[in-house]
């Protein structure tokens, strides 16, 4: 087991300690060998390890640069949304931690069974709210109720804003939220056991002049069907998938459609710069291929043919007579 790690101050404590006799290093040693237990709290059981907790940052951090985007336009002012912190803790810890009326939107997310909180700091919701309302984005701490044409607008808002946590769980999941209901009493939330595991992402929001959190809250349930993709080795491995039949006939016929650039070269020749100053209409230039000996065809860069020169309905051309594969590079 790993030994703590002490602040300066109690290094200091321990130091002053031994220097003055009030512990002996053969006490320190024996106090070490007693403390073999560590107190494991059950109702905060660890369900996703640190590795799983760093592809949720990753991804939410996506999430959230895909949200100050479409808030921004939405709300037409400086927006900034970054992600603070990603924990897991207790259902009844997460509610407990938010304000007792506030605007919770819930979210079903299938393929995946459950539900999907997203909270909103009153004040970061009445800005919303105040800006798309044509106001300049004031806002209050008093959450009391919504309207139903304020409860219409924050719908369409928020629905709309998920669009995005699709996009950002593309490499791991194909989901399709919608917005299943809006709440601003949490005491009202019955989604799962209170001693439940979830995931807590939280956001510091910026708006205009306000600012706030935005909380997504992830049961463990959840995300549990695809928690082995949330691995280091599931996004390296991801990142070599093999293209579909679909694909591939689909590279394939882009493929067919590229323009080549293919040269037929006649010979080569060496000449002075000064020679080459001095040409005129009608010099000769001699080269090194004889009249006889096939030309040679590039393509790109890369000899692929040996050809024979002609004309084809008076124009020059030539007739391809052998093929070079395998012979030129084609990495050049």
């Amino acid at each position: 087991m790993p030994g703590e790690i002490l602040s300066q101050n109690e290094i200091d404590a321990l130091l002053s300690a031994l220097s003055t006799g009030e512990m002996s290093a053969e006490e320190m040693k024996k106090e070490e060998q007693t403390r073999k237990v560590k107190v494991y709290d059950f109702k905060r059981a660890l369900r996703f390890s640190k590795d799983q907790i760093r592809s949720l940052t990753r991804i939410h951090e996506n999430f959230s640069r895909l949200l100050t985007t479409y808030f921004s336009a939405q709300l037409r002012t400086y927006v900034q949304i970054n992600v603070a912190s990603v924990d897991q803790i207790p259902f009844e810890e997460f509610i407990r931690s938010i304000p007792n009326m506030t605007l919770i939107t819930i979210f079903e997310v299938p393929p995946l069974d459950g539900n999907i909180l997203m909270e909103v700091n009153p004040k970061v919701a009445y800005s919303m709210l105040d800006r798309l309302m044509g106001g300049t984005g004031d806002s209050t701490e008093t959450v009391e109720n919504f309207t139903e044409i304020e409860t219409k607008i924050l719908t369409n808002l928020f629905e709309r804003s998920f669009d995005n946590l699709q996009e950002a769980w593309a490499s791991i999941i194909q989901i399709d939220p919608y917005l299943k209901e809006l709440e601003v009493n949490p005491q009202f939330l019955q989604m799962i056991s209170p001693n439940e595991t979830v995931v807590v992402i939280s956001f510091n929001t910026v708006i205009g002049e306000s600012s706030g959190m935005i909380n997504i809250c992830i049961p463990h349930v959840v995300l549990e069907p695809i928690v082995h993709n949330l691995s280091v080795r599931y996004w390296m491995q991801s990142n070599k998938k093999e293209p579909t039949a679909e694909q591939s006939l689909q590279i394939e016929k882009q493929l067919k459609n590229t323009q080549l650039s293919i040269a037929a070269e006649l010979g080569n020749g060496q000449m002075t710069v000064d020679d080459f100053l001095h040409l005129q209409v009608g010099d000769v230039i001699s080269l090194d291929q004889k009249i006889n000996e096939p030309l040679l065809v590039k393509i790109g860069n890369v000899p692929k043919f040996t050809a024979q020169p002609g004309q084809s309905k008076n124009r020059m051309a030539v007739q391809v007579i052998e093929s070079l594969t395998g012979e030129g590079n084609a990495d050049e």
